[in-house]
């Protein structure tokens, strides 16, 4: 059954989404997919599931089911489908040819989101990169229409094939150039990382749309965009958060995560991602209201170690806690994740607890040690106040010796520099009496 040819100017488009489900599960399984159609302008007409154990390598649903979806397109006058999950070349191609519309999956329609998002130079780099690698392998079936003027032997080939290998000169080319000017933004990012050293690096990471944003915002003042949608964030923004006796502690937003986030994006968003990398602690934002909480969470941390942060302490924030009806089912979340927060964003409770507890996070990973400063070399004492802070000194005639508490991420930096200017770095004891109170 083929579709019609639809004018679609006047309107948005509309779409009919299909999926894989286990037995004894509905549609629902296709909630975020409606969820993503929705971010990207696109009705949903209807939707449709199978349940299979294994894809058919052409069409990976079955031809009774393909037969139904052309049914669903063509009396719903659906522009496209959407499928909740990632197709080959092949398999697009061929569902295209069957339902009469434009087949599209779910990277594919991620990727659309993310460039409608992007705003910043970077971001859109970032996106065009994902898009031309998705790209690549799919050019042979955008060309299939000139097949037929293909000839054999040297000196043959027909204009399909040539403009083929034309197209694919030109999109490696262009990978190329994009891969280098991303390395810039790179580089950028982990200079901007390790000039804030001495600094305590925290970043939010969690699923799209749980409120990433609008907790950054309470925390730093901020005026970030959060709205409730799915990536509505996608570059990162990083600021002071002022944490009571916590020192300085900088705070960065990052782009939110789906379940099977394309690894295409992934790979380009490297540099935005890289804050969550060197963090000295993630603070993992989960909707507490959403029905897919573990899937969620689970989705998260599949990510994470996609990205080589898995190893990065983790603190499990529960926000949207006002929206939360059953208390039980909180308590139970509570009951899951020992040591998380619950909190709410919008509304700010919670948000002291969440200090609390990010500040006992740090003060368990502080090193009190001692400093031998010649008394002769008193400039260095306001070096050492400037990477340590300073509890307490005592003198003679020939020495101070500074009572120094550092964060372990910056205790290397302080023991590195003191190596080089000759001075004695000794693990704090307590001994030798009480030390003068820094003023």
């Amino acid at each position: 059954m083929k579709g019609q040819p639809r004018e679609t100017e006047d309107r948005p488009p509309v779409a009919v989404l299909i999926g894989r489900a286990p037995d004894g599960c509905g549609d629902e399984v296709l909630d975020e997919l409606a969820g993503l159609a929705e971010a990207a302008d696109v009705g949903v007409a209807a939707r449709l599931v199978q349940h299979i154990d294994r894809p058919v390598p052409a069409t990976y649903f079955g031809s009774g089911k393909v037969q139904e979806l052309a049914g669903l397109v063509q009396s719903t006058g659906s522009d496209l489908v959407i499928v909740d999950m990632d197709l080959s070349p092949a398999q697009a191609r061929n569902l295209t040819k069957e339902v009469g519309v434009r087949v599209i999956d779910r990277s594919e329609l991620i990727m659309d989101i993310f460039a409608r998002r992007a705003r910043t130079a970077q971001a859109k780099l970032q996106v065009e990169l994902a898009q031309l690698q998705y790209m690549l392998p799919r050019l042979r079936g955008a060309w299939g229409h000139l097949d037929r003027y293909k000839g054999g032997g040297v000196g043959t080939r027909g204009p399909g094939e040539k403009q083929l290998e034309t197209d694919r000169r030109l999109v490696d080319r262009r990978i190329a150039d994009l891969k280098a000017r991303l390395q810039l933004y790179e580089r950028r990012t982990a200079l901007n990382i390790e000039a804030r050293t001495e600094a305590h690096k925290v970043a939010l990471a969690g699923y799209t749309n749980t409120g990433k944003s609008t907790l950054f915002n309470r925390l730093t003042g901020s005026e970030r965009l959060a709205v409730n949608r799915l990536f509505s964030t996608l570059d990162t923004r990083t600021r002071k958060w002022p944490v009571p006796d916590c020192g300085d502690v900088i705070l960065s937003d990052t782009v939110g995560f789906v379940r099977a986030l394309p690894h295409h994006l992934v790979a380009s968003f490297h540099a935005t991602l890289e804050e969550v990398v060197e963090a000295d602690l993630v603070l993992h934002v989960v909707d507490a209201s959403s029905p897919h909480v573990a899937e969620c969470i689970e989705a998260v941390r599949e990510t994470m170690k996609a990205i080589g942060a898995h190893e990065v302490p983790c603190l499990t924030v529960f926000n949207k806690a006002d929206l939360v009806v059953d208390t039980m089912e909180l308590q139970a979340l509570l009951n899951q994740h020992p040591g998380a927060v619950v909190i709410s964003a919008r509304t700010g409770r919670g948000l002291p607890d969440l200090e609390a507890a990010v500040r006992a996070f740090f003060v368990r990973r502080t090193h009190d040690v001692e400093l031998h400063v010649p008394i002769a070399r008193g400039k260095l004492m306001a070096r050492a106040g400037e990477l340590g802070e300073v509890l307490g000194t005592d003198a003679d005639n020939e020495m101070v010796r500074l009572h120094l508490r550092i964060g372990g991420g910056r205790l290397p930096r302080l023991q590195a520099w003191a190596e080089a200017e000759g001075l004695r770095l000794l693990p704090w004891t307590g001994a030798a009496g009480a030390l003068r109170p820094a003023p």
